[in-house]
């Protein structure tokens, strides 16, 4: 990123895959902002330490919110990687608008486009390498699927919306269908032989565990996409009624399809189904709803500061809490002690305490006026 009003990257203004240039200063909105600090600032918690404490009496069940659910169903940790994805689609009509202001062609945005992708794959590839200490080459990695998801919903941006909807649509059929035609030894939605999974061993010769797998982007492209669609309708400026109103009845309707679906279609993270594409999205837009409520209808603003000043750095703190956050627990664990003496809560104090670290980086960053950006 390199200024405020510039693109992010993937998560919207954040993290990597064409993010919000937001567009003008008129037509910025502070929630969506303070959004995407949010949602980079959960990523980046590790779930603030209480994967230490499941099945504490006390404190298990705040423990399982933050931690994935081992198959089916969905729990808030479950929704961070949605919003994420769905960011980047928000921040894109603000972006291209912004560059189209600056004189770029639709061959500048689509070579944009292109290359950002092109980059993200690059940088989630370095990330995995480092993190693993082997190169490993695969593309489950949010900023590759982010890659993927940005490139393709550039190009349905570039159709009538009846027929991005129906592209949507057709995007979510034709992934539950590839589960029903291949079907593992235990079914459509197979645990360790779905048809995702397949693929990844003839191409990668591994397995993926969690069973994530490279065509994950299929379905996931709908979240990209449907925060373009609100990204479009934020940007005509209508009233916070009508806004609320739509946002609400895209809500509802995720929600009910979701359910409709669930009794043959399980909500599965890992496998990245319709009914639960569906689920999340609704959640993800409940969210926004509260954001765009509390900052643009309320006018409370100035508690979002700590937000945004993550969200304009978001690549780094992706980055960072990607590659060194091991090396942050150890070096901050020599002054806290690991907070020991404070017993169960010690590694939520812990890791708080880094986040808070990784956070005072991205504040140095602003007020230097540093952005990152791909």
């Amino acid at each position: 990123m390199a200024t405020a009003t510039q693109e992010t990257l993937t998560t919207p203004s954040t993290l990597q895959s064409g993010l919000p240039e937001t567009a003008t200063e008129a037509k910025r909105y502070s929630s969506l902002d303070a959004y995407r600090g949010f949602i980079m600032l959960i990523l980046a918690s590790e779930g603030f330490g209480f994967s230490a404490l499941h099945g504490d009496p006390t404190w298990g069940g705040i423990a399982r919110w933050f931690d994935h659910i081992p198959w089916e169903g969905g729990v808030f940790w479950d929704m961070i990687q949605p919003a994420f994805m769905f960011m980047v689609g928000l921040a894109m009509p603000f972006a291209l608008a912004r560059r189209k202001e600056l004189g770029a062609t639709e061959r500048d945005n689509f070579h944009h486009v292109l290359m950002r992708s092109l980059r993200l794959i690059i940088l989630s590839q370095i990330i995995i390498w480092v993190g693993s200490g082997a190169i490993k080459p695969q593309l489950i990695n949010v900023l590759s699927q982010i890659a993927f998801t940005y490139a393709l919903t550039y190009l349905l941006l570039k159709f009538r919306w009846r027929y991005q909807a129906v592209a949507a649509i057709v995007l979510l059929v034709g992934w539950t269908v590839l589960f029903f035609a291949f079907p593992g030894p235990d079914g459509p939605f197979s645990h360790r032989n779905h048809i995702g999974l397949v693929v990844d061993r003839a191409i990668f010769h591994y397995d993926y565990d969690p069973a994530y797998s490279t065509l994950n982007f299929i379905p996931s492209t709908v979240w990209t996409l449907s925060g373009a669609w609100v990204g479009n309708l934020l940007m005509q400026s209508k009233s916070h009624a009508d806004n609320l109103k739509k946002l609400a009845g895209g809500m509802v309707l995720s929600f009910v399809v979701a359910f409709a679906l669930r009794p043959w279609i399980p909500f599965i993270k890992q496998l990245c189904t319709a009914s639960f594409v569906l689920y999340s999205l609704a959640w993800v837009l409940f969210m926004l709803i509260g954001f765009y409520v509390i900052v643009e209808v309320l006018g409370y603003r100035k508690w979002c500061f700590p937000l945004l000043v993550v969200g304009m750095n978001s690549i780094f703190i992706y980055f960072v809490s990607e590659v060194l956050h091991g090396w942050l627990d150890r070096a901050v664990g020599v002054f806290t002690f690991h907070y020991s003496i404070i017993g169960k809560l010690a590694p939520v104090a812990q890791a708080t305490t880094v986040l808070l670290v990784m956070w005072y980086l991205c504040y140095w960053l602003y007020k230097r006026r540093i952005f990152l950006k791909l």
